[in-house]
């Protein structure tokens, strides 16, 4: 006499398994948000130069396609720190910038706090709701293709006008990315940890930056 599980307890392993999928990427992505901040910290403690912060940025853009190909192996948890951490000490020149002005610290709180805010704003929702919103990855790709051409052209162009644009494109493009994530592991889309969370990783990463220039130049004079 064959066996058959029921549907009910496939949808209950399924959920099982994305709820482990769940605590495993916040964990993860608690611990790599950490371990940024400390070599970031380090990177400004070291008074790192911008050439380096450059040279960090490209290691870590290296690194991620090193961390996608080992993320289903042993290795990958290492990857994930390897990358994350070049990624944070490569903020560390940019930290200094800021540390030194005069209302520098407060905007650098200011931008952590902001980016908390929309990050567990957006995840609570997208984990609240369970709506799929998969729908958005066309645009989604759309927009940071436009938004990677207007970067390059502004490296020409130098429009402060156009930063401001590019920053608040990448806030809004990030924050909606956070839902697309989420729903995509939330569903079942996403099964690899790792994976999940150097997406969100990026996502967190990329809010803060923009946000930080932001509001450097609305707050820079007071």
């Amino acid at each position: 006499m064959s066996y058959r599980e029921s549907p009910a307890l496939n949808t209950a392993g399924h959920s099982i398994e994305i709820n482990k999928v769940l605590r495993n990427t916040y964990f993860l992505l608690a611990m790599t948000l950490a371990f940024s901040a400390v070599t970031a910290g380090i990177a400004m403690a070291m008074n790192m130069s911008h050439t380096m912060s450059l040279v960090c940025f490209v290691a870590g853009f290296i690194m991620l396609f090193v961390v996608n190909k080992k993320a289903d192996s042993a290795s990958g948890i290492f990857w994930v720190f390897a990358f994350t951490g070049v990624m944070g000490a490569s903020l560390g020149p940019l930290l200094n910038v800021y540390a030194g002005l005069e209302n520098g610290p407060t905007m650098i709180m200011q931008a952590l706090g902001g980016t908390a805010l929309i990050f567990f704003s957006l995840s609570a929702y997208a984990l609240t709701t369970r709506k799929d919103f998969s729908f958005m990855g066309g645009f989604l790709m759309t927009g940071l293709i436009v938004v990677l051409v207007a970067i390059i052209a502004n490296l020409f162009l130098a429009i402060p006008a156009l930063s401001l644009a590019i920053s608040a494109a990448v806030i809004l493009i990030m924050s909606a990315l956070i839902l697309f994530d989420t729903s995509r592991i939330i569903n079942g889309g996403e099964t690899n940890y790792i994976r999940a969370t150097v997406g969100l990783y990026l996502n967190v990463f990329n809010i803060f930056v923009h946000l930080l220039s932001l509001l450097g130049v609305f707050g820079g004079d007071d």
